[in-house]
């Protein structure tokens, strides 16, 4: 006879009496990670090589606290790291539209720009007090009557060689011209024409000659004036040399050691020098059309963009990248509306978190980066080059011709660390080629520990760490121990332990409440259990209304009395973080056929590919035991009854079996029993998962239509280690008014739900087959004796 098992196996007590403090008061604050050493050792190895592509991908279930504990270790490997160098873009004079990026060393950009800044405020200031001086202006007066005298020299000589021959040069608003004179009077055309011919055509050659060379004078002209204007040049940017040279001179001094600096700071001289007018008149703001100017665009070209600076940071960055959008990664060229049009600069350049954990680390989720259209390719694209090259997805994917900036890539050097789920982990490996060469580290959480006693001792100091950190009353040893048992039950294990931080921090936080609404100065064992009632009761909405439909008889499930081919199985339900059970008929039926076993939820598809295997299995048991060497001769249905939406898994399985059973040895199943529990091909009992709900949903029903004593669940033996049972379902099985079954084959669960032994049942089912053999048979003589028959008569 079969054991109902004890109470002691229904649930796995926390034993207080190992603890040896009163609170967590009493406790060290736990420094170290537990349960999770081969996830350090990955991160232990994933930070510390220092190869391209050995970046790393943290999985496991959320709530496990994946995020925290990356974080903190990082940070810590962070702190002994040296500073990440920060990161500036600047003008590049050569090439506008590709500003260049200038390395410093940490803290020093935001000194380099201040002094940028100060160097435009003080050229302000100096070049035009340099040019208002008045030996400047003594040596432009020098050149202007330098090159007054030149022409004056010129034009005298011309005039004296035209005097030679009687002929004088005359000054017009038209222009110069010549003319013939007579004791020192210009001669008339009158008087000219009334000279000989001969001497007429004497002194028009003569004019000829001189207005030749006048316009070789005139013609020269321009350049005298160009040298003169080479002289003020060179003049201006003596003056430039001597009131800049040295303000840019000390901040090349300043920078000695940095190559691109000592060339850009030439470059701002030689720019200085072209653009001397932006520095000789004094800036101006005001409105146009109702649009504020501010400071002349000019100066901003000496400007330097801040890209990234660690000045307040000791030792290497590490980033979470909580909106990880293509633009927030790589960063991004912004625009401004100026006038009705887009325009853009190098100061508009922003970083994204690469930039920001460049030299360091950064933490991304890997469900939000993968949300983020085109992130993901922009985080490859990135590892792969190592350097951040700062493109719109326009420019990226040739979706427009426009001209605009192309800054100069950043070198990458980081450790990226994507945080996800197992199955994104799988799926990546599996189907995108470069996850695997750029994140070649996996830190696998683990979300369970075996529940030794060391282990108990070390989860409540991270009780105690949590209650520290969350700054909550003391726990008492009793409301640990009690979380102990909760975080058992939540593993679906009585030997081992939860590593679902969150979920265990969400329980000290509410039972802390419920403390402070009993005016409790310490935690105990009951609000701890208030707070797992309260939990339930806030998400029991669902499960109260089908246990009321079952109750009022509208979902049909019986808990007395014995029926052929039916029986009650369990079934779980997840809803959010909340899972509960409810009982659920299934009913088998048997018929002369061709061994066919029909699953009616496949037929219907509302049976998973689970489900649906375990039919096949339980088909494939029926052939094995009962039909050896003869054909199986049945057809037979299983249904779930008033089920109305997909069933999935395999627990069922040997419900369904034992149902059809009973149809074919036609003995009844007692319906004061629910079973639960997968079979195998030899009938043997499997593990399946949610033993305690299911133990729990059916306890419910019967407890609602009153505990008669004959009620039970029977569950695989693998399952007893899985036990962690509500208390009022232990006192009724302490009390004998409700009874716990295990069982290991096929034979035992059938001989507990029928009462009889399970050799007559078998014999009995295997006579059914052997008269539905029979049956066959002459079915088949008496078709073939009627397929024959109409050739006989011809």
């Amino acid at each position: 006879m079969t054991i109902p098992l004890q109470p002691d196996q229904l649930y796995t007590a926390c034993n207080i009496s190992q603890f040896d403090f009163e609170t967590t008061d009493q406790l060290a604050e736990l420094t170290e990670i537990i349960g999770q050493d081969r996830a350090l050792q990955a991160l232990h190895f994933g930070i510390g090589i220092q190869q391209q592509g050995y970046n790393l991908y943290v999985l496991g279930p959320i709530g496990l606290g994946k995020h925290t504990v990356v974080r903190e270790y990082l940070q810590e490997q962070a702190a002994h790291k040296a500073a990440a160098a920060d990161w500036c873009y600047i003008n590049n004079f050569a090439k506008p539209q590709e500003p260049l990026a200038v390395r410093l060393d940490a803290g020093q950009a935001p000194v380099f720009s201040k002094d940028m800044l100060q160097l435009v405020e003080d050229l302000r200031s100096a070049i035009p007090s340099a040019f208002e001086a008045e030996e400047y202006h003594a040596r432009v007066q020098e050149i202007e009557n330098e090159l007054k005298q030149t022409m004056e020299t010129a034009f005298n000589q011309l005039a004296d060689e035209a005097e030679t021959h009687n002929i004088t040069l005359i000054r017009t608003p038209h222009g110069f011209a010549f003319a013939p004179v007579h004791e020192k009077e210009v001669v008339s055309q009158k008087e000219f024409e009334k000279l000989p011919v001969k001497e007429q055509e004497r002194i028009q050659q003569i004019i000829a000659s001189l207005e030749d060379k006048l316009a070789a004078v005139l013609r020269q002209q321009p350049q005298w004036q160009r040298e003169a204007r080479n002289k003020v040049k060179a003049l201006n940017q003596e003056v430039v040399m001597f009131a800049a040279g040295h303000l840019v001179d000390e901040l090349k001094t300043k920078y000695l050691t940095n190559p691109v600096l000592q060339q850009y700071l030439d470059d701002v001289l030689q720019d200085v020098i072209n653009n001397l007018d932006d520095f000789q008149h004094e800036e101006e703001s005001g409105e146009l059309m109702g649009i504020q100017l501010g400071e002349k665009a000019g100066f901003r070209r000496y400007a330097v963009n801040v890209l990234v600076s660690h000045v307040d940071h000791d030792g290497a960055p590490v980033v979470f990248a909580d909106s990880p959008t293509y633009p927030n990664l790589v960063g991004a060229v912004e625009h401004t509306a100026q006038m009705g049009t887009l325009v853009t600069n190098f100061t508009l350049i922003k970083s994204g978190a690469l930039h920001k954990a460049n030299g360091g680390y950064l933490i991304i989720d890997i469900v939000k980066l993968l949300q983020q259209p085109y992130a993901w390719e922009g985080l490859k694209r990135a590892l792969s080059s190592r350097e951040i090259k700062i493109q719109s997805l326009a420019q990226v994917y040739s979706l427009i011709s426009t001209v605009s900036l192309e800054p100069e890539p950043i070198p990458l050097d980081i450790k990226v660390v994507l945080i996800g789920d197992r199955m994104l982990y799988y799926l990546l490996h599996e189907y995108d080629p470069e996850f695997k060469q750029l994140f070649k580290v996996a830190a696998d959480f683990d979300d369970r520990l075996p529940r030794t006693d060391d282990n108990q001792l070390v989860y409540a100091r991270l009780i105690a760490t949590l209650v520290r950190r969350n700054q909550l009353r003391p726990f008492h040893r009793d409301a640990v121990a009690r979380v102990i048992e909760h975080s058992a039950r939540i593993a679906e294990d009585a030997e081992k332990l939860s590593t679902e931080i969150m979920n265990v921090a969400d329980l000290l936080r509410e039972a802390d409440h419920w403390a402070a609404m009993a005016q409790h100065p310490v935690v105990h064992r009951e609000d701890i259990q208030k707070a797992l009632d309260t939990q339930v009761y806030r998400q029991d909405r669902i499960r109260e209304h089908l246990q009321e439909q079952i109750t009022r008889g509208t979902l049909l499930i019986d808990t007395d009395g014995a029926k052929i081919g039916q029986i009650n199985g369990l079934a779980v339900i997840e809803l959010g973080d909340y899972a509960f059970a409810t009982p659920t008929r299934i009913t088998a039926t048997a018929r002369l056929g061709d061994g066919e076993v029909i699953d009616i939820e496949r037929e219907v598809e509302l049976g998973g590919a689970t489900h649906s295997k375990g039919v096949f299995i339980l088909s494939a048991f029926l052939g094995q035991r009962y039909a050896g060497n003869r054909p199986l001769s049945l057809s037979a249905s299983l249904v779930f009854e008033q089920s109305y939406g997909q069933i999935d898994g395999d627990s069922a399985s040997m419900a369904e079996l034992c149902a059809l059973l009973s149809t074919l040895a036609d003995i009844p199943i007692k319906q004061n029993f629910a079973i639960t529990g997968s079979v195998n091909q030899h009938g043997q009992a499997q593990a399946i998962g949610g033993v305690n709900e299911k133990i729990e949903g059916f306890f419910d029903i019967c407890n609602a239509r009153g505990l008669t004593g004959g009620q039970a669940v029977l569950i695989p033996d693998s399952n007893i280690k899985h036990l962690m049972l509500r208390h009022d379902v232990i006192d009724a099985c302490r009390n004998k008014r409700f009874a716990i079954y295990a069982y290991n084959t096929v034979d035992e669960a059938i001989a507990i739900l029928t009462g009889a032994d399970a050799e007559t049942i078998n014999d009995r089912v295997e006579q059914r087959l052997i008269e539905l053999e029979k049956y066959r048979e002459e079915f088949s003589k008496a078709a073939r004796t009627a397929t024959e028959s109409p050739d006989e008569n011809e």
